[in-house]
């Protein structure tokens, strides 16, 4: 909700109303559920969000959009397991465009659709690369959105796409986030599909969510993603790594495989290890990185 005061913000319907649009922007911008009272500054605000929006659209068709990749790796071998690919945007002017800042964007007129599947063509056809390099043992992640996810299309289009782009679907996990599944009935028929493709399915910042955990034993799930917001901590905060601990307990009971997000210290990274967390994502290895640069490490075989 938008709101605007008379005749503070100003005198007639008119103006009212444009007002009352930018406030309302201003709460969907802040995660929706929300209001907003009109103030000056946010004309400005607006006005870089409508150069952006302009931009973006535009974006892919001028190569603006790249992937950045971030290793996952296995802490049982210490080697490298998988990849998740992450999408950035390199602005001609601004340089590199936050995700935060522009994704926003991208779902609220829909663009995330058409970018999504760029994502995830482009990680195929770069994967596929890898593996006949000879790193067949690497996996790609790819984050769905959730418009994605609810299109009606949604595994026509990434049958496609692995047709294409001749990758192999077990060599592919989809990541979504707990929010996406709340609706049971609407999830379960396209995630059947997706996993009897031999596509993986992990939960992405998970325990972050309110959704019921019935959907664990429902729905095909092969992966939980534990939130950075638990990792950072576990090492000094008896709650965070009770938490984590719980998460990682119950996974395994039911045979589901545990990947800790955002792990950037020797100490996080021997609790985890100690807990017998199946792999590791975070700065202790590695931040994300261009293509070029995670190909070298690739190369070069770098362990943990």
């Amino acid at each position: 909700m938008g709101i605007t005061l008379f005749p503070n913000n100003g005198r007639d319907t008119e103006t009212l109303l444009r007002k009352t649009d930018l406030a309302m922007y201003q709460a969907k911008d802040k995660g929706r559920n929300s209001y907003r009272f009109y103030f000056s500054e946010m004309n400005s605000r607006v006005s870089e969000w409508l150069a952006l929006d302009t931009a973006l659209h535009y974006a892919p068709e001028r190569d603006e959009l790249i992937l950045y990749y971030q290793h996952k790796v296995n802490l049982s071998s210490n080697q490298v397991a998988g990849m998740e690919a992450l999408i950035r945007w390199r602005h001609p002017t601004l340089g590199l465009v936050p995700p935060l800042q522009f994704i926003p964007i991208a779902e609220e007129t829909g663009l995330i659709i058409s970018i999504g599947n760029w994502v995830l063509q482009t990680a195929c056809t770069i994967e596929k690369k890898w593996h006949e390099a000879g790193h067949q043992n690497i996996q790609v992640s790819v984050n769905l959105s959730a418009r994605q996810f609810l299109q009606e299309d949604l595994v026509e289009t990434i049958e496609k796409i692995l047709t294409e782009t001749s990758f192999d679907p077990h060599c592919l996990e989809l990541e979504l986030t707990e929010s996406m599944l709340q609706n049971m009935d609407q999830a379960l028929l396209p995630l059947q599909k997706l996993f009897a493709l031999g596509i993986q399915i992990s939960i992405d910042d998970f325990g972050k969510g309110y959704s019921s955990l019935s959907y664990l034993k429902q729905l095909p799930i092969t992966r939980l993603k534990v939130d950075q917001s638990f990792v950072r901590d576990i090492a000094t905060d008896p709650d965070d790594a009770a938490i984590v601990r719980a998460i990682v307990t119950m996974a395994h009971h039911l045979n589901l495989k545990v990947t800790a997000e955002g792990v950037e210290t020797g100490e996080q990274l021997e609790f985890l290890r100690a807990l017998e967390c199946n792999e590791i994502q975070g700065y202790v290895f590695s931040p994300p990185l261009p293509l070029e640069e995670v190909t070298n490490i690739l190369i070069q075989k770098k362990s943990l």
